[in-house]
């Protein structure tokens, strides 16, 4: 407190903080990223483990003696999915009733917002069939769920036959103390989130459907089967749900001890865990998993039907059947058998809070600027160009495509880039309405509040999608450190777009494509660039996904505010 009082040592500590603000900026910054990647290496993080001993893979007894009449089940409702064109709803029925279901049908049609090119739909209208075991030794106050979704062609009729026979055979067992509900969603996530608000009697994305005629108890937890082959080597587990949220991470740890005990092969982003951490390509392989994780997590969208039901607060996951280690192999019967957080973002952040500090200890005593239209004028712009942002591409979807040779797809998102792009112009429409020229503590007052704006938008970002949030810290928390009036405009220019939000996403999609040992041309890459922005405009109409509203109503302006100090005059 000394220290803080004297006038004397107060001015020697603003002196020195003020001389290393550079210096410790630069090493907060690195130390966030170290241990960030540090996550990777094998000793710093924690082996698999059971935090709660009742969901012990030694507590059950794994038998599934009908893994061929599984796989009977699933070409059979191949032969019918063809020939009835789409879902079999009534050999569904048929079938689960034979199996002493207790079996609904749900009706549900969803317009989009504007096609969907990459499945080539527009207006959707389908039916999910589901049938309930109901628990013979319990009030029935609660359930689990087993889903399969149908898919269009040849592609996951076996998860659909495996669903069944575990239905059969689960029927036979006495001793189950929850409701299991066995559940064929169609046109994948739109049916199951068409599923997931009927039987939780809610309608948050404004999707007509029946209501549900039988329910079960409180889902206490969910499983989506996706297989596509008659041989599994391994099974992939997927966790990654709508806007990054996660499961217990006992459920995950449960599907990986089991896989472990019956001997199948359990790979995390479709790749296997390696003993040779210690060397250099082993690092690199946990880097890469890692990563592959972050990036799908950050883009916000749920990876498997399961993805929906965490919104919910109920625990899920996708299975899905990988065919690609040819040295294992892995039938349906034993299939059936098997049926942390990290406090290191806060260290980049830091950068931001510390220069926020510096800013304010050196200027608190600055009178208040005499224009505050100054500081007001590019806080207000830079958000109404937000709102245009996330507002236009839809309402002007149709006067595009009347005006220009372009899909309603591609008409929103030209439109989204149109007006991204115009944002740029920013500050020379800012300092037309001004009234004389920005002064000097204009600037700085603007700074304090942008900076003070990304600290709280990346600590709540951080909250909600930890992945999103350090890929927002490590690109706008250089701009937040170095922009000034002062620094060289043409390349300051050049820096801050290359980090821009819009940026940021085009890396992404090649740095995707490159963990995913699938490299792309530009041309290749710039198409599936433009077919992100539509696909997340689209979860976010469709799904409740945050990340588009977030990008263009939070980002974006902040770094228009920053944007604007770089040109300010």
């Amino acid at each position: 407190m000394g220290l803080l009082s004297d006038p004397n040592r107060r001015r020697a500590l603003i002196s020195l903080l003020t001389r290393l603000n550079s210096p410790i900026c630069v090493v907060c910054y690195m130390a966030g990223v170290a241990w960030f990647m540090g996550l990777a290496f094998e000793p710093f993080t924690l082996r698999t483990y059971m935090s709660e001993n009742a969901m012990g893979s030694t507590m059950v007894e794994e038998r599934f003696p009908a893994g061929e009449r599984a796989l009977t089940t699933g070409r059979e409702f191949s032969a019918h999915k063809k020939k009835a064109g789409g879902m079999p709803v009534d050999w569904l029925v048929k079938t689960m009733q034979a199996r002493g279901l207790e079996v609904f049908t749900q009706r549900f049609s969803r317009k989009l917002p504007f096609p969907d090119e990459n499945k080539e739909r527009y207006m959707v209208k389908g039916t999910n069939v589901y049938g309930i075991l109901r628990a013979p030794r319990a009030p029935r106050t609660e359930a689990l769920v087993l889903s399969a979704p149908c898919t269009p062609g040849d592609s996951n009729n076996q998860a659909v036959g495996l669903l069944l026979g575990l239905a059969q055979y689960f029927r036979n067992q006495i001793y189950w103390a929850k409701d299991i509900i066995f559940l064929v969603n169609e046109h994948d996530l739109i049916g199951m989130q068409a599923w997931l608000e009927g039987y939780h009697h809610t309608n948050t994305t404004g999707m007509d459907w029946s209501p549900l005629q039988g329910r079960g108890g409180s889902i206490q937890a969910a499983l989506s089967l996706e297989l596509s082959s008659d041989v599994i080597t391994s099974m992939d587990l997927v966790l990654e749900g709508l806007n990054g949220q996660l499961p217990n991470l006992d459920l995950a740890n449960l599907f990986y001890a089991f896989c472990q005990k019956i001997g199948v092969l359990c790979t995390i982003q479709g790749k296997l865990q390696r003993n040779d951490w210690d060397s250099v390509s082993g690092y690199s392989h946990s880097v890469q998993t890692m990563m592959l994780m972050v990036m799908k997590q950050a883009s916000g969208r749920p990876w498997g039907d399961h993805g929906l039901f965490l919104r919910y607060h109920i625990e899920a996951a996708s299975i899905k059947g990988i065919n690609s280690f040819r040295q294992y192999k892995t039938d349906v019967t034993t299939i059936g058998r098997s049926e942390s957080p990290t406090p290191v973002l806060l260290l980049l952040p830091h950068a931001v809070t510390l220069s926020l500090c510096l800013h304010w200890v050196l200027h608190a005593s600055l009178r208040p600027p005499r224009r505050v239209l100054s500081v007001l004028t590019p806080l207000v712009i830079s958000h109404l160009t937000g709102v245009a942002l996330y507002t236009l591409p839809i309402q002007f979807q149709e006067m595009a495509v009347e005006q220009f040779p372009v899909s309603e797809t591609e008409a929103v998102v030209l439109t989204a880039i149109g007006v991204y792009t115009a944002g740029l112009a920013l500050p020379h429409n800012t300092h037309r309405l001004l009234s004389g020229e920005g002064t000097e503590q204009g600037w700085r007052v603007l700074k304090l509040v942008a900076v003070l704006y990304l600290a709280v938008l990346l600590g709540c970002t951080a909250l909600i999608n930890f992945s999103l949030g350090f890929i927002l810290a490590l690109t706008l928390v250089p701009v937040a450190a170095f922009v000034t009036p002062h620094v060289p405009k043409v390349l300051s220019a050049f820096i801050l777009v290359i980090l821009s939000p819009a940026c940021t996403l085009l890396f992404s999609v090649f740095f995707f494509q490159e963990l995913q040992e699938l490299p792309v041309s530009f041309q290749e890459g710039w198409l599936l660039y433009l077919s992100v922005i539509s696909q997340g405009i689209l979860d976010h109409f469709l799904y409740g996904s945050l990340v588009y509203p977030l990008i263009a109503l939070l980002v974006y302006p902040c770094w228009l505010l920053f944007w604007n100090i770089l040109f300010w005059k």
